[in-house]
């Protein structure tokens, strides 16, 4: 049985993704950053999930940050989707960030809420259940490991001080678990008095006079902060993803009266249009006939049955994106798709870098991961005398051993 999965039902999980993450180097936010194939908090927040998974889940982002909030959780399964709360806008300051996160569940007022730092992809069922129990012991508990090194306290020119005892040290991590009530109070009673440097919620409710208890924290839960924890956790979920499959997909479309064709989702103007009971988009269909086959899991017609009505005229991104989800649900991930357009016109090039750009964001992967060519048949066969668009199609995808 799942360790989590008897919890109380008023429990709830504030996830802190708000910040700037300036120390992983340049580029977007380093939650929205992808590893192995999907972007960090879109981990983060599955594992919440599937640890707790009665549990409504609010995240604090950066204001700016909707579009890849929102582009990030489109990729998780239906389940933990609903889960989730409507984020909040994060403040300037960590502690500022778990407050408006704190603030937003006051109606819901949880009996016990976890407090999980976004940048914590590896969080377990077990670490856990390990905070709501202790949480319900105490009343404010934290995770933490013993102390390996030899740890030093200096003073500002570098000079050693002091050299604490390792026995009495622990190396603290996320989520934090404490009673709801207590915690808030907390947090409302540091910021009415100006107190906004604290640097975790442990450190809070030891301010406002709480005794917090340590529990035993989870070496694996690694927190990705610098450009080597990112090459790290990478390594460590390709490590755990070697079951490697290649799947193929080929797929026609004649032409018919119009003045456009979809490829990749793109609409390219044309003479004519594609006839098809969908709306044609034989790349899409290709890459996505691809991914089922690298699953062994049919193809297009088995999920999308021609002969249901409600799939005539219908956007092949609908297609693309369960193929993708299946790859998803199995705990894998798109490793690269390379698609061929077999045609005399109209002309791919100028489109290409659109297609790949529109082919990522609808499987979730970056876009490094998608190859799109195009070439002719040298006026052979039925495409080389324009009476149609083929395309042919390799995915491979990452599953667990």
């Amino acid at each position: 049985m799942n360790p989590a999965t008897t919890l109380t039902p008023s429990l709830a999980i504030v996830v802190v993704a708000a910040g700037r993450g300036s120390r992983a180097g340049e580029g977007i936010p380093k939650q929205y950053r992808a590893v192995a194939g999907e972007p960090i908090i879109t981990r983060t927040l599955r594992a919440l999930h599937k640890g707790a998974p009665q549990a409504p889940i609010l995240v604090t982002i950066h204001p700016d940050d909707k579009a890849l909030y929102d582009a990030a959780v489109a990729l998780l399964e239906p389940a933990a989707r609903q889960a989730l709360r409507e984020p909040v806008a994060g403040g300037a300051t960590r502690q500022a960030s778990v407050r408006a996160g704190l603030e937003a569940l006051a109606s819901e007022a949880p009996d016990i809420v976890l407090i999980h730092d976004c940048a914590r992809p590896f969080v377990s069922p077990q670490l856990m259940a390990r905070a709501i129990t202790a949480a319900q012991a105490s009343g404010a508990a934290i995770p933490g490991l013993a102390v390996t090194d030899t740890i030093k306290q200096v003073n500002e020119e570098g000079r050693i001080e002091s050299t604490p005892p390792r026995a009495l040290l622990r190396a603290v991590q996320t989520p934090q678990a404490f009673s709801y009530d207590l915690i808030a109070t907390a947090h409302r009673l540091a910021a009415s008095t100006g107190q906004a440097e604290l640097t975790d919620d442990g450190a809070v409710a030891e301010w406002a006079g709480h005794a917090v208890h340590v529990f035993e924290g989870d070496p694996e839960n690694m927190k990705v902060t610098n450009p080597q924890d990112f090459a790290a956790a990478e390594a460590r979920m390709l490590g755990q993803l070697l079951d490697i499959r290649t799947g193929q997909g080929f797929d026609v479309h004649a032409f018919t009266e119009g003045d456009q064709i979809w490829l990749g989702g793109v609409s390219i103007p044309h003479t004519k249009g594609l006839l098809g009971h969908s709306d044609a988009d034989v790349l899409m269909h290709a890459i996505t006939d691809a991914i089922y086959g690298a699953l062994a899991d049919g193809d297009i017609g088995s999920h999308f049955p021609p002969s249901d009505p409600q799939w005539k005229g219908a956007p092949s991104d609908i297609f693309l994106r369960h193929a993708a989800q299946r790859v998803r649900e199995r705990g894998g991930m798109i490793a690269h798709v390379d698609g061929t357009v077999i045609c005399e016109a109209p002309k791919v090039g100028p489109h290409r870098d659109a297609i790949r750009a529109k082919l990522a964001q609808i499987m979730g992967v970056d876009v490094s991961r998608v190859a799109v060519k195009a070439t002719t048949s040298e006026q052979l066969g039925f495409t080389g005398r324009r009476e149609g668009v083929a395309a042919m199609a390799l995915a491979t995808v990452r599953l667990p051993a």
